[in-house]
């Protein structure tokens, strides 16, 4: 018998035992499938290789946007947030708001209707956090009731009541942005672990230079890793030492890539390929998944698993029922990035990935604030300045992009040879190429049709005025306020 019971009453009065499951969700920013059941043997990362061998992983898993709030918009309700409207990132902040469309709800509200406990939190759980009721990151780009969430730790639930909890880590934002931030995350991990991520053991992908800054702040990031991975061990351990381990389901995946270059941001693998591992009862041990699936589909198959009907309208898939028929293709867009306007959409199957640049005309590398404030970025703009960088890595620098990529990520895995002028690939470029168009016709993707300069501008006037008399801020906030200019200026001239 399931450890987790609750005793419900119904109308004629007699008890019945509520086994069942709960459902956590641990969901690192920033990160990649850095871990060792992926791959990864630079670093150890055990509880997540646990998690795996108890579970099931799936190896093509992909987000539907690769930055943090469009993809969290996507997967708490299930929608691709092309299709509800949330596919500017950090939109719908200012005096301008954004309803989700009808009859669309959050996640945790359906838990809640189905009496389960609902929280989220950082790590660890019901650590005080900055705003109100302290809960954890949302960062949702629509308007949305904290009430759908009881509280920001399931200890507070009714004696054996279920619950559905998330819990919202750095990951990969534990390194910060420069060597101040690589300091601090490498002291975590030389007090926690004893040693730190050796700088000979990075192997960076073949478009980053072997710049000593992109260097340190890879092995950084591979600290993060580590240190992620000991608090996916000490959410398990507390499930165990509450004695609820054997009737929850553990579901472990990062919100996008890794935050670098050609990361965080872009449709490529690095920045849409997420590690997702689920463990828990009725879960087969040690399966893997190679068909490809999309983030949303934890909504869907969160609910599933709590005996909860998935909603008709909801686009996610429960990808673990019995029936369920696996996709033949994923999808992912990038819009807007806090100041810096971009419209691109991509497919991915398991053998090609499609992108189509909307704005070909604008380098790869737009202004943005907050990317060009890392030193990675700084570094690469170094080598660049002095040409020492390879033709693989100088191409990020082009001042323009092709209106199509094509790339067979079976025999090209990091993305680089572009297939689309490749008479011997034009049928694939011609289906990949009608695969999107009828995307973006049948989910109503929203993007079709630029952002209005009255939304820009009133999310744009929460950004600075958020950083105005801030210590340290000022010249952040001027590369911004042009950065605002050049995004105007560039779609008066059409650009």
């Amino acid at each position: 018998m399931p450890l987790n019971v609750c005793v419900r009453a119904y109308a004629d009065g007699a008890p019945h035992r509520d086994d069942r499951p709960n459902v956590v969700w641990i969901i690192p920013d920033d990160m990649s499938a850095n871990f060792g059941c992926y791959g990864e043997n630079a670093v150890e990362t055990p509880n997540v290789d646990r998690l795996a061998a108890r579970g099931v992983k799936f190896t093509d898993a992909h987000v539907t946007a690769p930055v943090c709030s469009t993809c969290r918009s996507a997967f708490i309700t299930g929608m691709y947030q092309t299709t509800i409207g949330a596919h500017h990132h950090r939109s719908g902040r200012g005096e301008l708001k954004i309803q989700l469309p009808e009859p669309v709800r959050m996640v945790p509200e359906l838990f809640q209707d189905a009496g389960y406990y609902t929280s989220i939190s950082g790590w660890p759980a019901g650590k005080p956090k900055k705003g109100k009721r302290g809960l954890g990151k949302t960062d949702y780009n629509f308007e949305w009731d904290e009430s759908v969430y009881d509280s920001n730790d399931w200890s507070g639930r009714a004696p054996g009541q279920p619950f559905f909890a998330q819990i919202q880590t750095p990951g990969g934002k534990l390194r910060g942005k420069d060597s101040n931030g690589w300091a601090k995350v490498r002291q975590s991990a030389r007090e926690q672990f004893g040693d730190v991520t050796p700088l000979d053991a990075v192997k960076l992908p073949p478009y980053y230079p072997n710049h000593p800054d992109v260097i340190e702040d890879w092995a950084a990031y591979l600290d993060s890793v580590r240190l992620t991975d000991a608090m996916v061990g000490e959410v398990i351990a507390r499930l165990e030492s509450e004695g609820v381990s054997d009737n929850t389901i553990v579901l472990f995946m990062t919100d996008h890539g890794i935050s670098h270059a050609r990361g965080k941001q872009f449709l490529y693998d690095e920045g849409t390929h997420v590690p997702l591992v689920i463990a828990g009862p009725g879960i087969t041990s040690g399966t893997v998944r190679d068909d490809v699936v999309e983030h949303i589909d934890i909504a869907a198959l969160s609910l599933a698993a709590a005996g909860i009907d998935v909603p008709g309208w909801m686009q996610a898939r429960d990808i673990l029922a019995d029936d369920y028929k696996p996709r033949q293709a994923v999808f992912s867009a990038r819009d807007r990035c806090d100041e810096t306007v971009d419209h691109i959409r991509s497919v991915r199957t398991k053998d090609y990935r499609y992108i189509r640049n909307f704005l070909p005309q604008r380098p790869y590398l737009q202004p943005c604030a907050y990317k060009d404030a890392k030193a990675i970025l700084i570094a690469m703009r170094q080598w660049h300045d002095a040409g020492k960088l390879n033709p693989v890595q100088e191409a990020w620098f082009a001042d323009h992009r092709p209106e199509e990529e094509l790339y067979d990520v079976q025999a090209d895995p990091h993305q680089i040879h572009n297939l689309a002028d490749d008479p011997a690939h034009a049928q694939t470029l011609n289906e990949m190429r009608e695969r999107l168009n009828q995307w973006m016709v049948q989910t109503n993707d929203q993007g079709r049709t630029p952002e209005s300069s009255e939304m820009y501008d009133s999310d744009m006037k929460v950004y600075v005025d958020g950083l105005r008399g801030k210590q340290g801020q000022s010249e952040h906030l001027e590369t911004i306020e042009e950065n605002i200019a050049l995004m105007k200026r560039w779609a008066a001239e059409g650009k």
